[in-house]
C-alpha cells in the first residue's frame, strides 16, 4: 500500500523526467585518465574525460598505486576502529606531516572525506557568541557544518555575504560591522570561504581578506579543494597563488584550511584539515567526527602521502596544467562560447538553461566527451552550466577535440 513518501517521492520522479533533468550514473570500466571507457547500453565507449576533478593527472599515476597497494599489503584493508581507540597506523601520521609541510601549517588531521573535516571544524570549535560568516557560493558541505555547528551548539550565530564582495553592501565588511555591533556575539568571530569556487571557476581574494579578517579579529577558515594541486607554481593552494605561504609569520596567513585528497592529490577519497597544532589538538579531544568515525583507509593514506611527493617534485605537471587551461580558455572563447574568466582548471559554459544543460551533456557523449551538465538546486536557477574540467593529462588533441564536438551542438 502506497505511503505519503513513496507517493510524493514517484511524483517527483515524474516530474524530474519530464523536465528533463533526471540524472544519469555513468559506469567507467577501468582507471580514471584523460581518456575513459563508460559501459553505455551494455557496451564499453571510449570517451574524452572533461568532468573529472584528475587536475594532475595522478588517479593513475603508477607511484600512486605502488604505495596503495604496499599499504593494502603491509596493513591490510583497514583499521577497523576509530583513531583514538586503535585505530591509527603509521600511514596516517606520514601524510598529516606531509599534508602540514605542503600547506606550512604546523599541523592536519586526515578524514574519511572533505565533507566530513568541514563537518568537524565548526561544530568542534565554535562556542556560544561566535559568529560564521560565509560567502554565498560556499560548498554544500561548508553551508552543512555551519548548519550543524548553529544547530548543536546554541548560540552560535552565522551570517552570508554575497560572492566574493568584500566591500559595499552586502559585503564581507557589511557582515563583519553587523558581527562586531551585535551586542550577542561576544566570542571569535570567524570567516569561511572557497579558495576556488566549484562552479564558477573563480577564486577568492584571500590577501584582501585576510586585512578585513584583521581589522575585525577574526579567523580566517579557507577550504581549498579546487585549489590543491592547481593554484600557485607548486601547486599548493589558492594561499600560494597569492604568495600566502610564508613559512611561519601569522601575518598575511590562513587560520584554517581544509581540503581533499580526492581530486587532485591522487583521487582516492579523504579530507584533512591543516591549521595550528592548538586547532589539531582540540579537533582530535572533542571532533566528534574523529572521536566516532573510523579512520581514512590505509591505502588512500599511502597513496595521497605519495601524490602530493609527486605533486612537489614535478612542478612541471602543474605548469602543464597551467598551459593546458590557458590553451582550452583561448580555443573556446575563439569558438564563441561564453566561458567565466578564471585561471583555474574549472571551464563553466553558461547555457542558463537546466534541461538544455543535461541535453547538451547527452548529447557531446554521443559524440565521445564527458561533460556534465550542471542546474539547478546544484547552480541557481537560470544559471545552468557545462562544467569543463582540464587536467595536465590532456593533450592539446583532447581539447581541440572538446572545442570541435561543442561546435557541432
Amino acid at each position: 500500500m502506497p505511503n505519503a513518501f513513496t507517493t510524493r517521492t514517484d511524483a517527483l520522479f515524474s516530474q524530474l523526467r519530464k523536465d528533463g533533468l533526471w540524472k544519469e550514473l555513468q559506469t567507467i570500466e577501468g582507471p580514471m585518465d584523460a581518456e575513459i571507457t563508460l559501459i553505455r547500453n551494455g557496451k564499453p565507449q571510449k570517451v574524452l574525460c572533461f568532468c573529472s576533478n584528475n587536475y594532475l593527472g595522478l588517479a593513475n599515476h603508477p607511484e600512486v598505486v605502488e604505495a596503495g597497494h604496499k599499504a593494502l599489503r603491509d596493513y591490510g584493508a583497514g583499521t577497523a576502529s576509530v583513531r583514538f581507540i586503535c585505530g591509527t597506523f603509521g600511514p596516517h601520521w606520514e601524510l598529516e606531516q606531509r599534508i602540514a609541510r605542503y600547506m606550512g601549517t604546523e599541523a592536519s588531521y586526515s578524514f574519511v572525506s572533505a565533507w566530513t573535516a568541514n563537518e568537524a571544524v565548526f561544530p568542534t570549535l565554535c562556542e556560544a557568541g561566535d559568529m560564521i560568516i560565509s560567502d554565498e557560493l560556499n560548498h554544500a558541505c561548508i553551508i552543512d557544518g555551519i548548519r550543524l555547528a548553529t544547530t548543536i551548539k546554541k548560540g552560535v550565530h552565522k551570517a552570508v555575504y554575497a560572492n566574493n564582495r568584500l566591500e559595499g553592501e552586502k559585503s564581507l565588511r557589511a557582515a563583519l560591522e553587523a558581527a562586531r555591533a551585535n551586542k550577542d556575539v561576544t566570542g571569535q568571530i570567524w570567516v569561511i570561504t572557497d579558495g576556488v569556487f566549484s562552479m564558477e571557476g573563480s577564486i577568492a581574494d584571500l590577501p584582501a581578506m585576510r586585512k578585513l579578517c584583521d581589522e575585525f579579529n577574526a579567523m580566517l577558515v579557507v577550504d581549498d579543494s579546487h585549489g590543491h594541486g592547481v593554484m600557485g607554481k607548486l601547486g599548493r593552494g589558492t594561499h600560494e597563488h597569492w604568495g600566502m605561504v610564508d613559512g611561519g609569520s601569522h601575518l598575511g596567513r590562513v587560520d584554517l584550511f581544509t581540503g581533499t585528497l580526492g581530486k587532485a592529490l591522487g583521487g582516492g577519497a579523504g579530507g584533512f584539515i591543516a591549521a595550528s597544532q592548538q586547532v589539531i589538538d582540540l579537533i582530535i579531544q572533542r571532533g566528534r567526527p574523529t572521536l566516532f568515525s573510523n579512520a581514512l583507509p590505509v591505502t588512500i593514506a599511502a597513496s595521497a602521502s605519495k601524490a602530493i611527493e609527486i605533486t612537489l617534485r614535478e612542478p612541471q605537471r602543474v605548469q602543464r596544467l597551467k598551459d593546458n587551461v590557458q590553451y582550452a580558455r583561448t580555443k573556446l572563447k575563439a569558438a564563441g562560447f561564453d566561458v567565466l574568466p578564471s585561471p583555474t582548471a574549472i571551464c563553466p559554459i553558461i547555457v542558463h538553461d537546466t534541461a538544455k544543460a543535461i541535453a547538451m551533456s547527452k548529447r557531446l557523449l554521443d559524440l565521445g566527451i564527458f561533460v556534465i551538465g550542471f542546474g539547478y538546486p546544484v547552480v541557481p536557477e537560470g544559471h545552468a552550466r557545462l562544467r569543463c574540467q582540464i587536467s595536465a593529462a590532456h593533450t592539446t588533441g583532447h581539447i581541440d577535440a572538446l572545442v570541435e564536438a561543442l561546435r557541432k551542438l
